[in-house]
Formats: structure tokens, C-alpha cells, sequence
């Protein structure tokens, strides 16, 4: 029987089901996958076609995952579904202010608490990871993938959630799962605002290989005008990650490869040799976006959808597994308490939790990132500040590094 059985202006079929997902990004599927084994029917809703979802192309991201972040991934089945020579260890990671050689510091031997771990993490393309993603949702046989749709409308009631499409077919459930980008329409369509912040800049990537080793070190270079980040993949191999102001990253992008890799191989001051470019170069503006609440009536929001981060400290999708795990759970309890799926109680604890994590996590990203690219002498001060307290702070190091190491 149809929940909403006099919404009007709606003339296509309805489907019902238990879970909606608008989103087939890697945090829609990844959702979808681990509640998969409860035996609900879960639909996807997604306005790409099938092709870009299931063959993604290489888009020039470097994905940098947590040892948690790992084993969620593992325990939803992702993981193994990688190639091991695509999956790239990051041994330890240092941080440079200016063209100053001090430097903010993280290694493998500092990690905390008696823990004994190989490395401080991973780098994996963002489009393999996608594609583990959605290997993994169609294995299922009670997820099915609605593709080449957009969301037009959004009902959501304590009975119920109605999303009308573009085609003016409907899906009824009882919980609706909104995973469709930082920059999300069904965010909106729910009256769910959010916090944004234009950082004025772009980042370009691609990848480069390199005359000298790079010892699986990640280096973040906040220069003056520009930050460069080097993210290690094979001894030789780097992904290189150019920040610049808008105006400035239309000419770095139409300079031929061989004067982009001089220029690059000039930020990083030589220390990886003679550089070349070996991928296709990538431009994406930077945006940070926090929803201002991650729950509605029977409605959730994860994923980029509910905080899409700067990438500097490498943490988005890492944020965006914890929300699918923490989800999860609350809904799995559920099923096994024969609860409501939709409940509110079960939407609030997931709130709160995914809440206590991003939100400082956010803004003191966003604050850092505002330090770091002011350029005048009272912030150079500064700069130079936090990173010789934060070298020298134990507790504060091997807190960071705890984050990375789980």
C-alpha cells in the first residue's frame, strides 16, 4: 500500500522499497553494501549512466586512507577487490612552511600507545576506488541501481519517504540516505543548509615520475601564492597536487607537459631530480561544505553530502567511511531489535556521533587552510609558530598520528 497515496502532480509508476539512496558516489554504494547482509531492499538512485558508474575514469585524485578507514573497507568488502600494486603505502609525512627547511614532521616510529604499524597509511585512486565501490553493491542481489535519474521531489513524513523522479516515477520507503556530492540538490530540497566556504583557489592533479626516490614520504609545501602537495606512489611515481589562486591555475593548465613538469619540478626544489608529467592533469575549484544537520524525518545525510573537507589533511573520505559506519550500525541495530529503520532516536545517535567528529574537524581545517595562504608578515609569523609548537608538542603529534594509524 502507497504511503503517500494523494501526492499530487505525480503520474508515473511507484515502487516500494526499504532504503533510498540518492547517490551512487563511493559513500551511496559503500552504505549500501554494508547493510546489505540484513536482508533490506535497498534502491540507489543515480543521474549518471551506467557506464561512468561502473568503469570510472581516471580523474587525477589520490585517495589517502586511514588504517580504520582500511579495515571498514575491508569489512564491507572493498578492499579486496583492489589490485595490492594499486594500493600505495605512505611511510611518513612532513609538513613545510615557506622555503624554510624546518619541518612539521610524522613518522611511523612516532606512533603512539605502544602500537606497532608499517606505515601511517594509504594512497589509492580515487576512480578504483570507485569501482570497488560498485563491484561490491552489484554483487548484491537486494540492491538495485536506478541510473540516468535525477531527484525532482522529496516527501518525507513519520510514516514515510516518497522521492518523486525526473521521469515522474516515485520510490516509497521507510529511510531515505541522501549521498549526492557537497554540492547536494536533495540537501536542499530537504531544507538542510549548510556551511560553505569558496576558498578562491583550484587544485590541478596528475601524476609525475622522478629521477630520485621519494621513500614513500608524503610532503605538504605551503609556499607563498601556492601549496604543492607530493603524494608517494611507486618509488618514482608521485602525485602531484598544485593549489593556486583561480586566476592563476587557467595558465599552469594551458602550459605544454614538458613546461608544466619544469615548473613543478622548480616547487619542489629539485629534491625528487628531473620530473616529468605521465598522466593527464585535472583541475577541480576548491569548496568546503558541513551541513548544518545530517538528519531530517526519516532522512539521513552522509558523505560529501554532509561534509565535504579542503583536502589538506586528506581526511574526506575517511570522514565519509565513518559516517557509513556509524549509519550502518544504528541501522543494523535496528533490524535486530525489529525497530523502525527510520526511527529518530537511531537517526539522532548517528547525528551526534558523525557530528562530534566533523564539525571541529571542519572549521579547524578551514582555519589552518585560511593561516597556511595569507601571505602577510603577521601570518608568516604565525606560521612559522604553529609548526615549531606543533613539532615540539608529543601529545599533539602522537594525537595526529593516531588519527591516521586507528
Amino acid at each position: 500500500m502507497a504511503l503517500f497515496p494523494n501526492t499530487p502532480n505525480q503520474s508515473g509508476s511507484t515502487n516500494i522499497t526499504d532504503v533510498i539512496i540518492v547517490g551512487a558516489g563511493p559513500a551511496g554504494l559503500s552504505f549500501a553494501s554494508s547493510i546489505a547482509d540484513t536482508g533490506l531492499n535497498i534502491v540507489i538512485v543515480e543521474k549518471n549512466n551506467q557506464e561512468i558508474i561502473s568503469n570510472p575514469a581516471y580523474d587525477g585524485r589520490e585517495i589517502a586512507l586511514t588504517h580504520v578507514s582500511k579495515r571498514i573497507m575491508q569489512d564491507i568488502g572493498m578492499w579486496q577487490r583492489i589490485d595490492p600494486q594499486d594500493i600505495h603505502t605512505l611511510k611518513d609525512a612532513s609538513v613545510l612552511d615557506g622555503h624554510s627547511p624546518y619541518q612539521l614532521y610524522f613518522a611511523t616510529a612516532n606512533v603512539p600507545f605502544g602500537q606497532s604499524v608499517a606505515n601511517l597509511g594509504y594512497l589509492i585512486s580515487n576512480h578504483l576506488i570507485r569501482k570497488a565501490a560498485y563491484q561490491v553493491a552489484i554483487s548484491h542481489p537486494n540492491i538495485d541501481i536506478r541510473y540516468g535519474h535525477g531527484v525532482n521531489k522529496v516527501f518525507n513524513h513519520e510514516h514515510g519517504v516518497r522521492v518523486i523522479l525526473d521521469n515522474d516515477d516515485s520510490l516509497e520507503g521507510k529511510l531515505l540516505v541522501v549521498a549526492d556530492s557537497r554540492f547536494s540538490t536533495t540537501r536542499r530540497h530537504l531544507g538542510i543548509t549548510a556551511d560553505s566556504y569558496d576558498f578562491g583557489r583550484s587544485m590541478i592533479v596528475c601524476r609525475m615520475s622522478h629521477t630520485y626516490s621519494n621513500h614513500q614520504r608524503a610532503v605538504e609545501c605551503f609556499y607563498y601564492g601556492i601549496t604543492l602537495a607530493l603524494l608517494p606512489l611507486s618509488d618514482t611515481i608521485t602525485n602531484c597536487v598544485i593549489t593556486v589562486k583561480n586566476q592563476d591555475a587557467d595558465a599552469l593548465m594551458g602550459l605544454s607537459d614538458a613546461q608544466f613538469a619544469k615548473k613543478v619540478q622548480g616547487y619542489a626544489n629539485n629534491e625528487l631530480g628531473e620530473m616529468t608529467l605521465i598522466s593527464s592533469r585535472h583541475i577541480y575549484p576548491l569548496v568546503g561544505v558541513h551541513a548544518n544537520r545530517f538528519i531530517s524525518t526519516r532522512t539521513a545525510v552522509i558523505g560529501d553530502a554532509a561534509v565535504g573537507m579542503h583536502p589538506v589533511t586528506a581526511h574526506g573520505f575517511n570522514l565519509g567511511l565513518h559516517g557509513v559506519h556509524t549509519l550502518s550500525k544504528q541501522v543494523k541495530k535496528a533490524v535486530r531489535l525489529k525497530q523502525d529503520i527510520g526511527n529518530h532516536e537511531s537517526l539522532r545517535r548517528y547525528e551526534r556521533q558523525h557530528m562530534l567528529l566533523t564539525r571541529p574537524m571542519y572549521h579547524g581545517t578551514n582555519a589552518m587552510v585560511k593561516l597556511f595562504t595569507t601571505d602577510n608578515k603577521p601570518a608568516k609569523l604565525a606560521r612559522t609558530m604553529v609548526l615549531r609548537v606543533s613539532n615540539n608538542l608529543t601529545p599533539l603529534k602522537a594525537l595526529i598520528t593516531k588519527q591516521l594509524t586507528g
